[in-house]
């Protein structure tokens, strides 16, 4: 149907002659083509008129849509929390005092984390056609990266070459690995478990509270300083570990401090807002609830989380299959895009010309190795996990690739991570100064997670070079504060993954320039000097050695 106010002729008692449109042309005659062009052309625009106004309505419906959504889902975790407040309470009544010092000890159970059921959003997106397209041109991606490399290898070498050494080299000493990281997990297993139950046990019938709240938390800070903190770095360093191996038991070692700061974290509040009552053991979780949280794929302790019913084995096997699968991409990346190029750059003079020319053709491996990480370890990993804990909660990330700031960029790439430096740093800095410094706060958590990443790239390769410490204190400060939630629209996606990819190319340029100068320019009595100014700053060709490097 034409809308008739839009001048639209009409016809009449099936006539198929035109009437006569009100339009006039300079002469002030009426102007009818005989040809029905005008009929046919307003058909069209209100055609395309009403295009418009129909997606606009959908936009507009879609955006009602989401906010309702929203606004259900935050009121029923709301109702979900006072339920489980309000039992606490009927279980154990507590004084109006009790409950004073309660809200003062930690923030209200309602502005807690959260666990709810949901599924990893790239389980969702996996359903799609569209979206399941991008993963196989990555597995496309990946059989080229093989094939490629049996091409390379038969031409150079007249014979398949089907040796991995690469990654023989970096899981070198695995054996080693393993006892180290048994007595790491035992230890945090047994110890502020023990000194949970013992402390709790004397707080509330002592006489010398503070006393013994010191001595424990003393005794609770030299395990995790001496056991969990000097142990594995002395292994890795003593023993000379490879890179993956290394990465393996220092990341293992920042886990479990964060696992174990969270139990403590979550539990004293509880044991101290229920001191009067007789059966103190009750604020002690059970020994299983606290195993259960070890192995979960969270940092954030609860006595319970919510759990699915069963256990689907063959979603685990898939996804510790494409865990397999990642390592080998890895594998392939650096055979092919990372290795020919830095045993080159080794052997030349640093200057800026090699520099810029090092940083741009870093950036494709750089952005793979990233979403490889992503992939492997944030879905992956957790998710198998997840699954034989029958674990509710995945969401391990949001839409960061959606990110058009910083902020929520570094909010939803790896939500584990930030849930922890979000209610232990952020907010418990916040309620000690009584929320008067927010930006201190912010400014805490990013030196927090600075020192912790440089600290695990120094001691798994083995020297220092602060390059993702700059990253993280100046590009990444600013661009948390210039790049904020503010910034709306398509171009600040853009400049959000511009600025990524660029990221990325410095780090993999930087750290591998810097690899293969401390084994082509080593020095035999370093001072510690030598060790904190980069090798490859002053590694030339007159002093390379003859080292095999991987």
């Amino acid at each position: 149907m034409v809308n008739e106010g839009a001048g639209a002729p009409r016809s009449r008692r099936g006539s198929h002659k035109v009437v006569p449109s009100s339009d006039q042309d300079g002469t002030g005659e009426v102007s009818c083509p005989s040809n029905g062009t005008v009929e046919v052309e307003h058909i069209i625009s209100a055609k395309l008129q009403l295009k418009k106004k129909a997606e606009h309505l959908k936009a507009d419906l879609m955006r009602q849509f989401d906010t309702q959504v929203d606004e259900f889902m935050d009121s029923l975790i709301e109702e979900s929390a006072s339920l489980g407040s309000s039992h606490v309470s009927t279980v154990f009544p507590l004084s109006d005092k009790e409950k004073s010092k309660l809200r003062h000890t930690r923030p209200s159970q309602s502005q807690s984390k959260q666990f709810v059921i949901r599924r990893s959003l790239l389980d969702d997106l996996f359903e799609v056609n569209h979206i399941r397209t991008i993963y196989h041109m990555f597995i496309a991606l990946l059989i080229l990266f093989i094939f490629s490399t049996l091409v390379v290898d038969f031409i150079d070498e007249g014979r398949l070459v089907l040796e991995f050494d690469l990654l023989v080299y970096a899981f070198g000493q695995f054996p080693l690995v393993v006892v180290t990281w048994m007595c790491m997990f035992l230890s945090t297993l047994v110890v502020p478990y023990v000194l949970l139950s013992v402390w709790a046990s004397v707080y509330p019938t002592s006489n010398h509270r503070a006393l013994w709240t010191v001595l424990a938390g003393s005794l609770l800070l030299l395990y995790q300083g001496l056991c969990l903190g000097f142990l594995p770095t002395y292994v890795v360093l003593k023993n000379g570990l490879p890179p993956a191996s290394c990465f393996i038991l220092i990341l293992e070692q920042v886990r479990l401090i964060m696992k174990a700061h969270s139990f403590i974290r979550e539990n004293v509040p509880r044991v101290r807002s229920l001191e009067r009552i007789k059966a103190n053991s009750l604020a002690v979780p059970q020994f299983t609830q606290y195993i259960y949280f070890l192995f979960a794929p969270t940092l954030i302790y609860r006595d319970n989380y919510p759990q699915n019913p069963c256990i689907r084995w063959g979603y685990v096997a898939t996804k510790f299959s494409q865990v397999l699968g990642c390592l080998f991409y890895a594998y392939y990346i650096f055979v092919r895009l990372c290795i020919p190029q830095f045993r080159s750059i080794s052997m030349q003079l640093f200057d800026l010309r090699a520099m810029v020319l090092c940083v741009f053709n870093s950036i494709l491996p750089g952005v793979l190795v990233l979403f490889l990480a992503f992939f492997a370890f944030l879905h992956c990993w957790l998710n198998a996990f997840a699954e034989m804990l029958r674990f509710g909660d995945r969401m391990f990330y949001k839409d960061w690739w959606n990110s058009t700031s910083f902020a929520n960029y570094y909010r939803t790439w790896n939500v584990v991570v930030h849930d922890w430096l979000y209610y232990y740093v952020y907010r418990d800095f916040l309620w000690m100064t009584q929320k008067r410094f927010r930006a201190a706060a912010m400014l805490v958590v990013f030196t927090v997670s600075a020192v912790v990443h440089e600290y695990v790239l120094a001691i798994c390769f083995g020297f220092f070079y602060p390059v993702m410490f700059c990253l993280f204190m100046c590009f990444g400060m600013v661009f948390n504060f210039v790049l904020n939630d503010r910034r709306k629209g398509p171009i600040w996606n853009m400049i959000m993954w511009t600025a990524l990819f660029l990221g990325q190319g410095v780090l993999i340029c930087l750290y591998s320039q810097e690899w293969y100068a401390q084994r082509f320019c080593p020095i035999q009595e370093p001072s510690f000097l030598d060790l904190l100014k980069p090798r490859s700053w002053t590694c030339t060709p007159q002093t390379n050695t003859a080292v095999d490097a991987h």
